[in-house]
């Protein structure tokens, strides 16, 4: 264990208490470019860590109040003794039994994450998309070192690259998630704090903007998509007609398309989405005798029954011809996604008066959700469903409106 660092001036909460308030501390060094400091407040002190970076400068983190006035039997109430060890765990790592722990870094956490959600049957993709929009300045920075305002900055700078508010959301949950997976694994990392408050969701996260298609968009996709190629074509009218989720429909196997009948329909897999261990189940989807007639075949029963040239299509593997295939109907892609698919589905479901619980039901997901992303649709729908029945003075009662006796209770 590395031998502590003597100094008369911070040592003993007696010579702490004679210091002059100030916000500036007072730092000793501990270690080569590590050094302890020691900020005299009004009330207790606080202990702050001053680390070398590498490249010239050098960074500053609190790590704990200073025992000045109550005893330190609190992991946050820190002796001169005990900052040094935290200042040098956060600066080097861990000394346990003599061997060297270095505190995980963000891209360490999101690689653990992502193996973390392979072994719980989750969607790996939750955490490559942090990836994709992840500075490396922050990808290399210590978990137990972040802040609210640094999360904060890169959660505002993804509204200023262009992405959404719900993408920003789920991207900002998605590293939540890894930091807190982190922490779960490494009692040092003390700071979830920070990522509650820097990845917060933003107000208008939950105003879904999402693109619902004509029936007419929506067969041209299918045609330009079936021009690029057959499995794609494939893969986008199983997405049209029964508004899967992609990474749903590359999981059907040949053995869940029951078209034998009158009722064709797939056992379609759940999603993934979630949180803890998901257990992947089956859900009937009708679909029609047309669709059934192109996805028999003679493949084993295991076999995927949408592939990609043999294999099962991956995460990623549809956005570019998605992309031309919009392109090719004379839409915009940058608005239309094959997520558009999805919306169009619900929506046409509830247009069409089908139960709310029942479009929950066939696309995945929960009424809560459904109202949550689709009020506006679901307000058109219930519109109709009330005009029906709307009451009319100025229209004359019919012959089938039976007058009520008299006397009847």
């Amino acid at each position: 264990m590395a031998r502590s660092v003597r100094s008369s001036r911070l040592e003993s909460r007696s010579a702490r208490l004679k210091l002059p308030i100030a916000k500036k501390p007072i730092f000793v060094k501990i270690a080569p470019g590590v050094a302890l400091g020691y900020r005299r407040n009004a009330s207790a002190g606080t202990w702050v860590v001053r680390c070398a970076d590498g490249r010239g400068g050098n960074w500053t983190k609190a790590i704990g109040t200073a025992d000045d006035f109550e005893d330190a039997t609190t992991g946050r109430t820190l002796t001169f003794w005990t900052a040094q060890q935290r200042a040098r765990e956060l600066a080097r790592g861990g000394l346990g039994g003599g061997d060297v722990s270095k505190l995980i870094t963000v891209a360490e956490a999101l690689a653990a994450y992502e193996v973390d959600l392979r072994a719980r049957g989750g969607d790996v993709y939750n955490a490559r998309r942090c990836r994709i929009h992840l500075p490396s300045i922050l990808a290399s920075k210590t978990v137990a070192l972040l802040t609210a305002k640094e999360l904060r900055h890169w959660r505002d700078g993804l509204l200023g690259a262009g992405l959404a508010p719900p993408t920003v959301k789920r991207t900002g949950r998605a590293l939540q998630a890894a930091l807190n997976l982190a922490a779960s694994h490494d009692s040092r990392i003390a700071n979830s704090n920070a990522w509650r408050v820097g990845l917060a969701a933003l107000p208008d996260a939950e105003s879904a903007r999402n693109v619902i298609l004509p029936e007419a968009d929506i067969l041209a996709i299918i045609r330009a998509a079936y021009e690029l190629d057959a499995d794609f074509g494939l893969l986008v009218e199983c997405a049209a007609v029964t508004g899967a989720r992609v990474s749903q429909l590359a999981r059907l196997e040949v053995g869940d398309l029951q078209g034998d009948s009158d009722t064709p329909r797939l056992q379609m897999p759940t999603s993934r989405k979630g949180r803890g261990m998901k257990r992947i189940g089956r859900y009937p989807v009708p679909i029609p005798a047309s669709l059934a007639a192109k996805l028999q075949t003679d493949r084993q029963a295991g076999e995927p029954l949408l592939p990609r040239h043999g294999a099962r299509w991956r995460p990623s593997d549809h956005r570019q011809p998605f992309r031309r295939a919009v392109e090719r109907a004379g839409l915009d892609p940058d608005s239309v996604t094959i997520y558009s698919l999805r919306h169009s589905s619900i929506v046409r479901q509830l247009l069409a008066g089908v139960p709310i619980r029942v479009v929950a039901v066939n696309h995945d997901t929960s009424v809560i959700m459904l109202e949550r992303t689709y009020s506006k649709n679901i307000g058109e729908h219930t519109d109709s469903l009330t005009r029906r029945v709307l009451l009319d003075p100025a229209r004359p009662a019919g012959d089938s409106v039976a007058p009520i006796a008299r006397g009847s209770a």
